[in-house]
């Protein structure tokens, strides 16, 4: 995800004048593409996260559209009071780009984890939220982020996570809309980032099991895309919130939350993600997801028990 980030900013850079990007002394050899063209427009603030959002509001109030990236829980949690006053509460059109989301670090412990990071960035006003859940995706994401008027927190992963998408044909992708990759008149998966293969392989299993179960790419967590959300409350047995995020406060509160104010639906909510706790042991992204329920074996296993349930 993080290359093709810098691929796609640097070609975006080319063309519009305004964009300036920041990094907090990471990504340097990533990014020698885009200071050798636009190196009047590079900024490696160091590690001074607070600093760097405080610059990128500035440059938003000269009419630049900044671009502020560096390690996740470095760019949300560090530096969450220069985000909220300088950037949200202005309404700034500042992009904050977390890489390594998740459980992306997971060998380097709870200071490098980050499942609290969409609860947090949520809460804030006028922020919106874009989780890509591939290469492919990332690409348009960042276009519409760069294109909408208020800031948005992008959330991506780290490097090598599987292709959902053909790289040839990039899907449109819309601030808000989610994006049905299949159907299915049983289950519905919202997969959410870097979770978004494992609900694909999950569904492609369940549904050679003779249960129905389509995708969607809920890229967008801020704002819900409420009228998909009807649709598929209304047509389903089980719609299911997939994400590497906590349970709390993420693409799963936030459909909980819908769902509480609307009439009884028919479809019942299943959420999918890290439990209300650190993760304390040691071990890469794999290791984790192994031991915290978010293989694609343990995402079937956890559908299959909730539609016994509610039979």
């Amino acid at each position: 995800m993080r290359n093709a980030f810098a691929a796609e900013i640097t070609r975006l850079a080319a063309a519009d004048q305004r964009i300036v990007l920041l990094s907090a002394d990471i990504g340097n050899r990533l990014f020698d593409p885009y200071k050798a063209q636009q190196g009047e427009r590079f900024f490696n603030c160091g590690v001074a996260e607070a600093n760097m959002i405080g610059m990128a509001a500035g440059l938003a109030l000269c009419g630049l559209r900044p671009v502020a990236y560096t390690i996740t829980p470095f760019v949300t949690t560090r530096c969450l009071e220069q985000i909220r006053v300088d950037v949200a509460f202005q309404n700034l059109p500042v992009t904050i780009v977390g890489v390594g989301s998740g459980l992306s670090y997971a060998a380097l412990n709870a200071t490098h984890h980050s499942c609290e990071d969409v609860a947090m960035m949520r809460a804030l006003p006028n922020m919106s939220i874009l989780c890509p859940g591939d290469a492919v995706e990332v690409r348009p994401a960042l276009r519409a982020a760069l294109a909408h008027p208020g800031p948005v927190y992008i959330r991506l992963g780290k490097k090598n996570e599987p292709l959902v998408h053909d790289p040839e044909h990039e899907p449109e992708l819309e601030l808000g809309r989610g994006l049905v990759l299949s159907q299915g008149d049983r289950v519905m998966i919202l997969g959410s980032g870097v979770m978004l293969p494992a609900a694909v392989d999950a569904a492609r299993r369940l549904t050679t099991d003779g249960i129905a179960t389509g995708v969607v790419s809920m890229h967008t967590v801020k704002p819900l895309d409420t009228a998909l959300l009807a649709e598929l409350f209304a047509s389903v047995a089980l719609v299911v919130t997939l994400e590497e995020h906590s349970v709390v406060g993420g693409l799963g509160g936030a459909v909980a939350e819908w769902l509480s104010d609307q009439e009884p639906q028919r479809a019942r909510l299943l959420r999918i993600g890290s439990p209300d706790a650190f993760f304390r042991e040691a071990g890469d992204q794999g290791y984790a997801r192994q031991r915290l329920g978010l293989t694609a074996d343990a995402v079937v296993a956890r559908i299959t028990r909730r539609l016994e349930q509610i039979r």
